[in-house]
C-alpha cells in the first residue's frame, strides 16, 4: 500500500539521500521516492510514522500524513537554532576564560567542549557512523577535522568551526524552508471545511467528504472550497491564486469557479464537478512539486561533480597532512593545515548552490500564474533563441470582433448597425454574435432565412435587410466602395448591410488581435529573442495583415497540425532552442516537438497543463517575457553560485603555500560561500512580471 507523508527538517541533498537509503534499507519497504525540493516522502510498504522518523532521527526529521497540515515552527524556535545559540553561550564564555586562564586551562576546554558538543553533537554521531561505514559527506569530513584540532590541543578554533558550521547548516535550513514556502502557501489556499447543500438540508464537511454534484454555498468574502459551476447568483470572484491576476472576474450562473479562490462580493450556489483531489489547485501543487523534484542539468552536474570532489579533497588534505610534514618534520604546523583543507573543502555552498535556485523560481512563478513542470524546463527557457506562436487564441482574442463600418452617404455607423444586429440576432453564427454584440438596441425582425454563401436576411418594418457577402450586394446591382474590398485585404471578413434600393454600409469583422501582443513581441526582442515566427492555419492574407500590425516578420500560413510540426523542426535546424506558444490541444503536436511548449492555458485547462513544459494559466501573453527573464536570471544566479563557491574554496587553499590557512579562515571561506549562495539564489523571489 502507497502512503505519502509531508517532511519536516529536511534541510540538505546529502541528508535526504541518507534517509531515503535508511527507508529503503526497512525489512518492510517496497518502494520509496523522496522529493526533496517539496519535502515529500512516497513509501510503498506497510512502514508506520514511527519506523520512517527512526530512520531519520540523524537530521530529527519529522513525518507527518500528507493530509495533515505540518506544524510550521518560526526559525528563532527551532531546535537547531536554540542549540546554535547555547553553543554560541558557551563559546563566548569559553573565549572570555581562555583569555584570562590560559586556553589550555581546564575550565576553558571544558566551556569550549560544551559548546562543541551542544552544537555538533547531530554532526558528530552522524560523522563517527559515517566513518565507520567509509561513507564521506560534509559531517564526515567536519568530524575528522574537529577530532584533529582536539588531538593537537586547538580547542578555541575546533569550537569556533563547529559553531559556524552549526550557522551554516541552520541557515541552508533556513533558505530551503524559504523556497517551499510557495508551495505551502498554495496548499493553505483552499479550506478544509465547507457549508454544503445536501438533500435539502445545510451540514459543514471536511473538503474530502464532498461529492461531485453537491451544491457548495458560499458566503461574500468567503474562499470557494472546490472547483465548480455556479448554479445561483453573481459575485466578482478574485482568481489570483490560480491564474496570478488579480482583477477579479465576473461569475454567473453557468461560469466555472475554481477551490482556493476568494468570492468577494454576492453569495454562490455552485455545483461541485471535481473530488478535492482533482481540483485545480490540487493539480497545480502536484505539478508544481513534481516539478522541483526533478533535477536541471545545472544540478546534476554538481551531485556528479561533488561525487569525486568529496573523495579528492580528502586525499589532497592527507597529501597537505603527510608530504610538508616529513620535509619539515613541522608535524603539528601541516596536520593542522590539513585539517584546515578538510574544512574548507567540505562542498555545502556547492550542493545547495542549484537546488535553491530552482525551488525559488519555480514557487516564485506559481504565485505569478505560470506553472513550469520542472528545472529542465526553466533552464531550457533560458537558452531559447527562437518563439514560434500559433495566432488564434494565442496573438489574437480567438474570437472575432466588430472592427469597422463604413456607412453609406446618408447613413449613420450606428443605424448601419443596428440594422445588422437586427437581422444578425437571429443567427448563431459567430461573426452574427461579434455585430449584434455591438447594438444596445434593436428593431424588431421577423421571416429570418440564411443563404449559404451569401448570408443572411430578415424583415424589418416591412422591408427585406440583408447582412451578406460584398458580392451578394454587387449581385443586387450595387457599387461597392474599395475601401471595402481593402478590409478583406487585411485579413476581415467584410459584410455589405443593403435592401432592394438602398447600400447603407458595410461592416468588417476579424478576430482581433491582443492589445498587448505588439508590445510582447517588442519585449521579446528587447530581452534577446532574436527570431519571432506565426505558425498558422489561416488564409496567406489574413496571417499577413495580423503580422504587420503585431511586429511578427516570420509568417507560415496555411499550415495543417503536421505542418506545424515540420515548421517546428525547420525552425530547430535553422536556430537552435525553439519555444512553440499554442492552446495546448490542436498545437499539441508543435508543442511536444519544440524544446519548450508553452501552453495558454486558460484556468482549468487540463490539455494544457498535461501536454506543455509551461502553461500561462491567466492566458496572459505578458506572462511570457517575465518567465525568460525568470529563467534567464537563475541560469545567471546558477553559474554565479557555482563560481563563488569553488572560486572561495580555491582562494581559500591557496593560503596553504604560506602556510597562512587556518581553521577560522577555512569555516568562514566555506559558511561564507553557502550564504553567499543562498542570498544570491533567494533574489529570486523578486522577480516579478
Amino acid at each position: 500500500m502507497s502512503k505519502t507523508y509531508r517532511l519536516e527538517n529536511l534541510s540538505c541533498t546529502s541528508c535526504a539521500a541518507k534517509f531515503e537509503q535508511n527507508i529503503r534499507d526497512l525489512p518492510e519497504t517496497k518502494y520509496v521516492e523522496l522529493n526533496f525540493g517539496a519535502s515529500k516522502l512516497r513509501v510503498d510498504g506497510n512502514v508506520s510514522i514511527e519506523e520512517l522518523e527512526k530512520a531519520g532521527a540523524f537530521d530529527h526529521i519529522r513525518v507527518y500524513p500528507e493530509k495533515q497540515r505540518v506544524p510550521h515552527v518560526p526559525f528563532y524556535k527551532r531546535r537547531q537554532t536554540v542549540e546554535t545559540a547555547i553553543s554560541l553561550v558557551f563559546l563566548i564564555a569559553g573565549i572570555i576564560a581562555s583569555f584570562q586562564l590560559g586556553e589550555t586551562h581546564p575550565g576553558a576546554v571544558g566551556l569550549f567542549g560544551a559548546s562543541m558538543l551542544i552544537g555538533g553533537y547531530g554532526m558528530f554521531s552522524t560523522g563517527v557512523k559515517n566513518l565507520s561505514r567509509l561513507e564521506f559527506d560534509m559531517k564526515t569530513l567536519m568530524t575528522i577535522a574537529i577530532i584533529g584540532a582536539v588531538i593537537i590541543g586547538e580547542w578555541r578554533e575546533g569550537a569556533v568551526v563547529v559553531f559556524l558550521f552549526a550557522i551554516s547548516e541552520a541557515l541552508e535550513s533556513f533558505s530551503m524552508n524559504k523556497a517551499r514556502q510557495s508551495i505551502r502557501s498554495l496548499m493553505d489556499l483552499a479550506p478544509s471545511r465547507a457549508l454544503i447543500q445536501r438533500d435539502g438540508e445545510l451540514i459543514e464537511l471536511e473538503t474530502e467528504d464532498i461529492r461531485i454534484g453537491d451544491i457548495l454555498i458560499v458566503k461574500p468574502g468567503q474562499k470557494i472550497a472546490m472547483d465548480g459551476t455556479v448554479l445561483r447568483g453573481e459575485s466578482a470572484v478574485n482568481q489570483a491564486a490560480i491564474t496570478g491576476e488579480s482583477i477579479p472576474a465576473t461569475k454567473q450562473p453557468g461560469d466555472e469557479v475554481f477551490a482556493g479562490t476568494m468570492n468577494e462580493e454576492g453569495a454562490l450556489e455552485v455545483t461541485v464537478t471535481k473530488r478535492v483531489e482533482d481540483t485545480t489547485i490540487a493539480k497545480i501543487i502536484h505539478l508544481v512539486e513534481e516539478a522541483q523534484a526533478e533535477k536541471a542539468p545545472s544540478q546534476q552536474f554538481v551531485d556528479r561533480f561533488a561525487k569525486y570532489y568529496t573523495p579528492a579533497i580528502i586525499a589532497i588534505a592527507f597529501l597537505v597532512a603527510l608530504v610538508p610534514g616529513f620535509m619539515t618534520g613541522n608535524w603539528e604546523l601541516w596536520v593542522y593545515q590539513g585539517l584546515a583543507v578538510l574544512v574548507v573543502g567540505c562542498p555545502c555552498a556547492l550542493v545547495v548552490s542549484t537546488p535553491v535556485a530552482i525551488v525559488t523560481a519555480i514557487g516564485n512563478a506559481a504565485r505569478q500564474g505560470v506553472l513550469i513542470k520542472g528545472g529542465i524546463h526553466l533552464e531550457e527557457t533560458g537558452r531559447l533563441q527562437a518563439v514560434a506562436f500559433d495566432k488564434t487564441g494565442t496573438l489574437t482574442k480567438g474570437y472575432p470582433e466588430m472592427t469597422d463600418v463604413l456607412p453609406q452617404e446618408g447613413y449613420t455607423q450606428e443605424e448601419v448597425v443596428k440594422l445588422a444586429a437586427s437581422v444578425e440576432a437571429l443567427s448563431q453564427h459567430p461573426l452574427a454574435r461579434a455585430i449584434t454584440k455591438q447594438a444596445p438596441e434593436l428593431y424588431p425582425s421577423e421571416r429570418f432565412q440564411s443563404l449559404t454563401g451569401k448570408g443572411v436576411h430578415a424583415e424589418i418594418g416591412g422591408t427585406r435587410i440583408r447582412v451578406g457577402s460584398l458580392k451578394w450586394a454587387e449581385e443586387h446591382g450595387f457599387h461597392v466602395p474599395a475601401a471595402a474590398y481593402r478590409l478583406q485585404e487585411n485579413g476581415k471578413s467584410a459584410m455589405a448591410v443593403f435592401s432592394s434600393k438602398h447600400l447603407f454600409g458595410v461592416i468588417g469583422v476579424a478576430d482581433a488581435i491582443r492589445e498587448e501582443s505588439p508590445a510582447i513581441i517588442e519585449q521579446l526582442k528587447e530581452i534577446g529573442i532574436g527570431h519571432t515566427i506565426m505558425l498558422t492555419g489561416d488564409h496567406p492574407a489574413t496571417a499577413t495583415a495580423i503580422a504587420g500590425e503585431i511586429g511578427v516578420t516570420d509568417i507560415r500560413a496555411g499550415l495543417m497540425p503536421e505542418d506545424k510540426l515540420a515548421a517546428v523542426k525547420e525552425l530547430q535546424g535553422k536556430y537552435g532552442r525553439v519555444a512553440m506558444v499554442g492552446d495546448g490541444i490542436n498545437d499539441a503536436p508543435a508543442l511536444a516537438a519544440s524544446d519548450i511548449g508553452i501552453a495558454m492555458g486558460g484556468a482549468g485547462t487540463d490539455a494544457a497543463l498535461e501536454t506543455a513544459d509551461i502553461a500561462l494559466m491567466a492566458d496572459d501573453l505578458e506572462k511570457l517575457p517575465y518567465t525568460i527573464r525568470l529563467s534567464r536570471k537563475t541560469l545567471r544566479i546558477i553559474k554565479e553560485n557555482i563560481i563563488f563557491a569553488l572560486a572561495l574554496k580555491i582562494l581559500a587553499l591557496l593560503l596553504i603555500i604560506p602556510g597562512w590557512l587556518t581553521l577560522w579562515i577555512a569555516i568562514f571561506a566555506d559558511m561564507g560561500a553557502t550564504l553567499l549562495v543562498i542570498l544570491n539564489a533567494l533574489r529570486l523571489v523578486k522577480v516579478q512580471k
